[in-house]
């Protein structure tokens, strides 16, 4: 007998996947934008400004999945936003080893390449690592294990 992995009491609801995506795509806006701006008028340098849009495109959201996705659930302290802040990190992790996987281990070396391995494939494994940790670390729901792999 073969269960599905998105059935029973840990599968998440089309609600639930449908906030945590609207939630990312405004992250990601207020990231890029930030980024832009940050390079761009205010000559920061790469690194710093990548690292303080990466910051704020965090913040926005948690805010967003607390506030909305997972606003039923009871979530306080600065520990639920390290963690999610953690999560995303690991996220951003997985996009980088995509990246160099492809690049670098298989000599896959075009811009289109990079962009397909760092912004396509990985930032895909990156947003269903992001959504398990989320729901499964930080905004955990009375009644669910925290897991939706069953």
């Amino acid at each position: 007998m073969t269960t599905r992995a998105w059935s029973g009491p840990t599968a998440p609801c089309r609600r639930e996947l449908l906030g945590f995506a609207a939630v990312g795509l405004l992250a990601y806006a207020v990231d890029l934008a930030l980024f832009t701006c940050l390079r761009g008028p205010a000559g920061l340098g790469p690194l710093t400004a990548k690292a303080l849009s990466f910051l704020a495109a965090c913040s926005v959201a948690y805010a967003g999945n607390a506030l909305g996705t997972y606003r039923n659930t009871r979530v306080r302290g600065l520990r639920p936003y390290a963690v999610f802040f953690l999560v995303n990190l690991a996220g951003a992790a997985v996009q980088l080893l995509c990246l160099a996987v492809s690049h670098y281990g298989l000599g896959l070396t075009s811009q289109r390449a990079d962009t397909v391995s760092g912004a396509v494939i990985g930032m895909a494994l990156a947003t269903i690592l992001r959504f398990w940790g989320t729901r499964t670390w930080v905004f955990r729901a009375e009644g669910r294990v925290g897991s939706w792999t069953g």
